[in-house]
């Protein structure tokens, strides 16, 4: 991406951004005639309220031209909880060329979207240059909507001037989505990481939709632009117009389930902001209630129903890929610590459900286990009792028995039940979601074809490098295509709430179950 290597290897995110946007001056932005990232119009609207624009954000071109919106579809929905995710809902789209009053329509049914919202266009620049992407701008497009009823479903229709979802020419473009309710009742989600484009994330996905889930999880490096992924812009192959064949494969989910990503190594993109998220950040609206919103907009949480999710950014604690180390300053952590302190105390929640990229304990032979996650959160899953730890990273399944201390507790055969109230932590990998797989040093054993071991020979990445140590933890491996389904299912007060957990095969097989339950409050 322009950066020599003996530079970048030294450098941090924010040294390389700065290095970038020095050498592509401001002339040679304005000479590609497009905006390098800023608002064309609009911005977060209510439904049934006053539409109130944002003010545009910095532009460093002319006026961008316009196209005939009757000869423009636009393509790569995907939908985003707000805050509350009983309420709010971000609806986000692309467009291949500038278009004038985006707009999304909304209604409680497909043949009344009486409400129209204004949307608001990030757009992307990319000059040639930065690796593969030529001179290219993408246009990314947002509607936040509020003031939704929880557990309900509303029909939708994104369009533009000369692309009105509510003619009948484009009846087929409406979609739907349902907010998350305001009571316990049972519900589904799905997760994996390291998906990319692919046949075999097409296939992943097509199983996802079949299971119907509330919402879907993605644990980190989402579109693989950058196929390098280790915080460097130097990377020649890195191309921005990933992301659009990214975006087209994953609408046939994400059009009707909210798709919360986090960020992982290959999120980083050095040309667009100094913590490298900027590219994500006109491309997905996240929720914004985490720590840091300008360095860690990847950092958030929701609440769905009993159970809590949090997203973390693992770049900030990483040993193995430093380019973001210590980006926070600190702050994540403590945020994590009140975020799960708050929903600990909740006479609402049982579950806490925690995602994010690096693994704290895995057994591959690329990445393994990041001793930076051990150090700065292991403790806090263990001291608050979270339920469930999911990773991506490395590209198989993995599953623990339950640990703490950095040690077994229980061991966790297929089938068997986690009380983590007394007992430990399950740390799922479910990094198989599309990307070319990596290698474990001991045996498959999965749900069918169990092949147990008493230790596996692994490492764990310090500030110091690689240490090489032997494990007793992990329980279930599965070295092929595959994804996460948690079935949560409440129970009165006093008796057992339980996630139901299973590791889906791209085969439609499953290859592992286990069960986590808590005393509901």
């Amino acid at each position: 991406m322009g950066v020599p290597d003996e530079l970048a290897d030294r450098m941090s995110m924010a040294e390389q951004h700065e290095y970038l946007r020095a050498k592509f001056s401001r002339r040679s932005m304005i000479r590609g005639g497009a905006v390098t990232l800023g608002a064309v119009t609009g911005g977060s609207f209510v439904l049934g309220g006053t539409a109130q624009a944002a003010a545009p954000t910095r532009s460093s071109a002319p006026a961008t031209p316009y196209v005939d919106g009757a000869f423009v579809a636009p393509f790569g929905r995907h939908l985003a909880f707000g805050n509350d995710a009983g309420t709010e809902m971000t609806i986000s789209w692309q467009v291949p060329v500038p278009v004038k009053r985006p707009f999304v329509r909304i209604g409680t049914h497909a043949s009344h979207l009486s409400v129209k919202i204004e949307a608001e266009v990030r757009s992307l620049y990319t000059p040639a240059g930065i690796g593969a992407s030529g001179d290219h701008t993408q246009y990314y497009v947002h509607a936040k909507l509020a003031h939704l009823k929880p557990g309900k479903t509303y029909y939708y229709g994104v369009g533009h001037d000369g692309f009105d979802p509510a003619s009948p020419r484009f009846a087929s473009t409406i979609g739907t989505f349902t907010t998350a309710p305001c009571r316990k009742e049972p519900f589904t989600f799905t997760a994996f990481g390291d998906q990319g484009v692919s046949y075999h994330g097409l296939a992943n996905d097509s199983l996802i939709l079949g299971q119907n889930p509330s919402f879907h999880l993605h644990a980190g490096d989402i579109a693989y632009a950058d196929p390098a992924g280790q915080g460097k812009s130097a990377d020649t192959g890195f191309d921005s117009r990933i992301w659009d064949q990214f975006l087209a494969q994953t609408e046939s989910v994400a059009k009707s389930v909210p798709w919360m990503v986090s960020y992982g190594n290959h999120d980083m993109e050095a040309w667009y902001s100094p913590n490298g998220y900027g590219g994500e950040e006109a491309r997905f609206s996240l929720p914004d209630n985490g720590p840091d919103k300008k360095n860690l907009p990847g950092v958030y949480s929701f609440v769905h129903g009993n159970t809590a999710i949090i997203s973390l950014d693992p770049n900030d604690v990483s040993f193995e890929i430093p380019a973001n180390l210590g980006i926070s300053g600190g702050t994540q952590t403590t945020w994590f610590e009140a975020q799960l302190k708050k929903f600990r105390a909740s006479k609402d929640i049982d579950f806490i459900v925690v995602f994010f990229h690096h693994c704290a304990y895995c057994t591959s032979t690329a990445h393994a286990s990041e001793g930076g996650v051990r150090q700065e959160w292991v403790p806090l899953f263990e001291k608050y009792t979270v339920d469930l730890v999911i990773n991506g990273h490395n590209h198989q399944y993995e599953r623990t028995d339950v640990i703490k201390g950095n040690t077994v507790v229980k061991k966790l055969p297929i089938g068997e039940t986690a009380y983590p109230e007394t007992e430990g932590v399950v740390y799922v990998t479910a990094g198989a979601a599309g990307r070319s797989l990596y290698a474990f040093t001991a045996p498959d054993s999965y749900e069918g074809h169990l092949n147990e071991v008493d230790s596996v020979a692994s490492f764990v990445n310090t500030k110091d490098g690689k240490v090489n140590e032997t494990v007793t933890w992990s329980r279930v491996r599965y070295l092929n295509y595959s994804f996460l389904r948690v079935d949560v299912e409440p129970a009165p007060r006093g008796h057992y709430a339980k996630l139901k957990v299973s590791g889906i095969a791209e085969t439609g097989d499953r290859i592992d179950h286990f069960t986590v339950a808590r005393k509901a409050k």
